[in-house]
């Protein structure tokens, strides 16, 4: 491991303020732990927030970035062929159909998404739902149910509506022949780590026939093996018009996709969406190896298996803790809603060498490597345990 450089005190402050960040500096990382620039090791349970599926130093990820170097393509721009990009996008859309978009990140790829459904649908109005989080940009802010973000960036897009969760009669009313779109987590991240029922997304996915507006589905953090199938929604049988992904797509590198079925590819035309970087050869020739590692069968099931452990597990510190409300989750993704502020928590299990973050104001959110062991898990579990005591 290599020593770095000694930082100025004024190189901190040379990034703009927009993050609140907190713990020591990150110098290094293998397997699930995080190594500060003291050696100190950190157990983490962040992973880059669901974007580090095969962990540190993974050596699937790590020939990937080399073989892609070794080509000497690493950006030639969407004015011409490459093959990464193209095996890419034959790779996603094998067991899904359609066509994909490739762009940077998932507020992109959620905002590139309200395009094509605007386009398909000759209609302008977008639903969300509440607890929901699409981005940081002005269509995907605007589906983004915190007014807080919302607020000092007024007005947002027009048209937007946020209604409640599993509420049929709100949902119902709320989408009509004016809506182009309809977006939803399959497992809400931000919004509290919560599994939507199986139930509620058929009926939306009947509004959406009946209205003829494209029902789209961010996996952005829960897609991509992370509830233990390559795609979320393949657990509840429902199948959208279109995924949006990003996350763990390039395994760290900035990469986002669109999946689209065949009928909005077929509204599409060139020069309706554009993106300068999106699906570059080095980028889509590492995310090919990083798909293909996760969907291998194996893996998912391990996934899974690895996914029912820690829910017994935190199941368990919930009965024990009464400071505890819930536990819930889905393959790698759990949440802890607790009876108080989530904050103290974190940055007490910080200290004892766990990263966890935050979902909400009182939700511990739990996102490992996908490459976790049980024995990780466990201890990950006994950490908490321990603070929450």
């Amino acid at each position: 491991m290599t020593t770095p450089h000694t930082l100025a005190s004024s190189d901190a402050t040379a990034l703009l303020g927009v993050y609140a960040r907190v713990g020591p500096m990150f110098v290094a990382g293998e397997g699930s732990e995080l190594i500060a620039e003291d050696g100190t090791r950190y157990l983490d349970f962040v992973a880059g927030i669901a974007v580090n599926a095969l962990g540190y130093n993974s050596p699937v990820f790590r020939d990937a970035v080399l073989r892609a170097l070794d080509s000497g393509l690493v950006h030639v721009s969407n004015l011409y062929r490459t093959e990464p990009g193209e095996r890419l996008a034959a790779e996603l859309t094998r067991t899904v159909g359609g066509q994909a978009f490739f762009c940077n990140s998932g507020a992109e790829a959620n905002e590139g998404a309200f395009k094509f459904a605007r386009k398909w649908s000759g209609k302008t109005e977008i639903v969300a739902f509440s607890g929901s989080f699409h981005g940081r940009l002005f269509a995907s802010l605007a589906a983004t149910d915190r007014p807080d973000y919302r607020r000092p960036f007024e007005p947002l897009l027009a048209g937007v509506q946020i209604v409640p969760l599993d509420d049929r009669d709100a949902a119902a009313h709320a989408i009509t022949d004016r809506t182009a779109a309809v977006i939803i987590e399959p497992v809400q991240g931000e919004g509290g780590v919560r599994p939507v029922s199986a139930r509620f997304l058929a009926f939306l996915r009947e509004l959406c026939d009946e209205r003829k507006c494209a029902l789209i589905f961010d996996e952005v953090q829960c897609g991509l093996g992370r509830t233990g199938t390559l795609f979320a929604a393949e657990q509840t049988g429902v199948v959208p018009d279109m995924y949006t992904l990003a996350k763990p797509l390039g395994g760290g590198l900035p990469m986002g996709a669109v999946l689209v079925n065949d009928q909005i590819a077929e509204a599409l035309a060139p020069g309706d969406h554009a993106t300068t970087f999106g699906g570059g050869p080095f980028v889509a020739s590492v995310a090919l190896d990083v798909v293909r590692a996760i969907a291998d069968p194996d893996f998912l099931a391990a996934v899974r298996a690895k996914g029912a452990r820690l829910g017994v597990a935190l199941g368990g510190l919930a009965t024990r803790r009464a400071r505890v409300r819930e536990a819930r989750g889905r393959g790698l993704i759990w949440g802890l809603e607790l009876n108080e502020a989530a904050t103290p928590v974190v940055a007490a299990a910080r200290e004892r060498r766990l990263l966890v973050l935050t979902a909400g104001p009182t939700v511990i959110r739990i996102v490992p490597p996908l490459t976790v062991t049980t024995d990780e898990l466990e201890r990950g579990v006994a950490i908490l345990d321990e603070v929450l005591a």
